[in-house]
């Protein structure tokens, strides 16, 4: 433990933010397992699944959570399986 009292407040607001961070990408890789089951379950709906996941997404890119390139990859991944899905209704 730091002795300098900034170096404790340091530990304790990264440990805070460093919880954060981590309920924010758990929260994202749950709505991603959902997508997922929700395009296998009802294609019709591929859109509207889409649309929720392109959110949360792109929420997380503007929190921090995720890079900006690494979102707009997995956007398009998401959009390109929506695609598929709703092909094969």
């Amino acid at each position: 433990m730091p002795n300098i009292k900034s170096a404790e407040k340091r530990v304790r607001v990264t440990a805070a933010k460093a919880l954060q961070n981590k309920m924010a990408k758990s929260s994202l890789k749950t709505a991603i397992k959902s997508f997922y089951a929700k395009i296998e379950a009802d294609p019709a709906n591929a859109q509207a699944a889409y649309n929720e996941i392109a959110s949360k997404v792109d929420s997380a890119c503007a929190d921090g959570i995720m890079h900006k390139n690494t979102a707009a990859r997995r956007k398009s991944s998401y959009a390109k399986a929506a695609n598929k899905a709703q092909k094969s209704a």
